[in-house]
């Protein structure tokens, strides 16, 4: 944005920032409503509807949720080099709408004999895959293109950046917050097709208000190469070129979602490849500090896997705990996921003044970082002094209610800086790389969260566990191994901190400050 733009307050403003911070407040607050919505009714439908165990839904959302953060390395790229961001979001949003429309089919519900036999509507099933390998591909052109384009909206230098970003992440967790409310609530009352729909037509609105906010983006977010877009490849224009090509790597993510082992084995290879390139290019292309501060990089980004790896049981682990082992009355069990989100915004604002009222006494990032595991494992300690409370008897609410709130503080711990954190601890050649690095990463403990979840595998019946204490044993163990784990990456981390501070040669400060 010029600065002859930002001196016509009432034209081109509302409280004080771009009209176009707006249009894309609302259309990411109705993408993640359709995202969380969805993700939030997944485990019961796939156990509940097509009465998959615990361990087959656990690693089905496990690639799902995957591949949802390695593909944005993908659409981000291809917006960069090719579409321009707002081609990018326009493409992702279509393809969202597409998934999501396929979600709300339901086909027929599996069955389950008495000898224990089970018969599935396949065809529902690959429907099903496809909608997801559609969201997938959505998410990927949609996600970190629409970030990029918040930031292009404010001209270096701005100081309204900031708070720019923090009412766009409010967008982020009022969406979330809503969803799984309304979309929970729809699914478990009225049928799954309801709560899948209702998330589609959220995805819907947010595609609808982001096309007519186009004016409202001044320009911004456009392609750096339009006349490389409209030229022709086999009688093709390149743009509906790469739009095509993107449609049939859904054939392609329609299977892999379906493959556990390849997306496992995809992850491995990549993440070892990156880590070979990392130490590679820290000791053959680096001077003293800008490789120290790379390996500082690293070190933080291996213990953000194990910490997402613990958050992230909210969606498979804790939601079906929910549902099976919780006193929760009438209230729908997807609905306590709507906690972190609540959480969020009531939390963020303080969080952010703590820091800054601790001055000179503000943790420096690994000690932030450290908290955060430690956080995450009491949670789930949380956890299991419910259980042990309950005695013969479901688990009290708010053993819940306090879990999420201990893990809420320890996302406002680690991922306030973490982004900020790989743009300044990264060389500048590399930014981009590295980028990509802490979305596999992220990744990387969708997956392995997965398998953690299936520490807690209880056998059911219909999609029911007929044997309470036995599930409570099964969340019991699990709980108790991700305490212990938790508390103690947090604390090696503590150990390490003053190590990794000294090799961040004073970005540190600038994280904190």
């Amino acid at each position: 944005m010029s600065d002859s733009t930002i001196s016509k307050p009432n034209k081109d403003q509302l409280f004080g920032h771009p009209k176009g911070l707006f249009i894309l407040f609302f259309t990411e607050m109705w993408e993640r409503f359709s995202f969380y919505g969805m993700k939030a009714l997944l485990i019961f439908y796939l156990t509940k509807y097509h009465l998959f165990t615990d361990v087959d839904g656990n690693l089905l959302i496990g690639s799902y949720a995957a591949l949802v953060y390695a593909i944005p390395v993908v659409g981000g790229f291809l917006a960069d080099r090719y579409l321009g961001f707002r081609k990018a979001i326009v493409f992702g949003g279509i393809m969202l709408v597409l998934g999501h429309a396929g979600m709300a089919y339901e086909g027929n519900a599996a069955t389950q004999s008495v000898t224990g036999e089970i018969v599935r509507d396949n065809f529902a099933l690959q429907v099903f895959y496809l909608s997801l390998a559609f969201i997938i591909l959505g998410v990927g052109f949609l996600k970190a293109n629409i970030s990029s384009l918040v930031g292009e909206l404010y001209h270096e230098g701005d100081k309204r950046r900031d708070s720019g970003f923090t009412i766009f992440y409010m967008g982020i967790n009022l969406g979330s917050f809503l969803a799984t409310i309304i979309c929970v609530w729809l699914g478990e009352t009225y049928g799954w097709s309801y709560g899948f729909g209702a998330a589609g037509v959220g995805m819907f609105f947010g595609l609808l208000t982001f096309i007519s906010g186009k004016k409202y983006l001044l320009g911004k977010g456009e392609s750096d190469v339009p006349e490389l877009l409209n030229k022709k490849t086999l009688g093709i224009k390149n743009e509906w070129l790469i739009y095509a090509l993107s449609v049939l790597a859904t054939l392609v993510v329609w299977q892999m979602v379906q493959s556990h082992s390849v997306v496992q084995n995809l992850l491995i290879i990549a993440g070892a490849a990156s880590f070979i390139y990392i130490v590679y290019y820290a000791f053959t292309q680096l001077e003293k500090v800008a490789r120290e501060r790379l390996i500082a990089l690293t070190i933080l980004i291996v213990f953000t896997v194990i910490f997402w790896a613990l958050f992230e049981q909210a969606y498979t682990s804790l939601n079906l705990f929910a549902d099976r082992i919780l006193d929760r009355g009438e209230i729908a069990a997807g609905t306590f996921l709507s906690l972190n989100a609540l959480f969020i915004i009531i939390l963020a604002p303080i969080f952010a003044w703590l820091w800054v009222k601790l001055g000179k006494y503000n943790p420096n990032t690994a000690v932030k970082f450290s908290l955060a595991l430690i956080l995450v494992g009491l949670g789930f300690g949380s956890l299991v002094m419910g259980i042990n409370a309950s005695e013969l008897g479901k688990v009290a609410i708010y053993w819940l209610v306090i879990t999420y709130f201990l893990h809420t503080c320890g996302e406002l711990c680690l991922s306030p800086v973490g982004l900020s954190a790989v743009t300044k601890l990264s060389p500048v050649k590399i930014v981009g790389f590295m980028m990509g690095v802490w979305f596999l990463a992220t990744a990387s403990s969708e997956f392995i969260a997965s398998i953690l979840a299936n520490i807690a595998s209880v056998d059911t019946t219909n999609g029911t566990a007929p044997d309470l204490n036995l599930a409570k044993q099964s969340y019991l163990k699990l709980f108790e191994y991700l305490f212990y784990t938790g508390l103690g990456f947090g604390v090696l981390l503590l150990v390490l901190s003053p190590i990794i501070k000294k090799l961040m040669h004073g970005v540190d400060k600038e994280l904190n400050s």
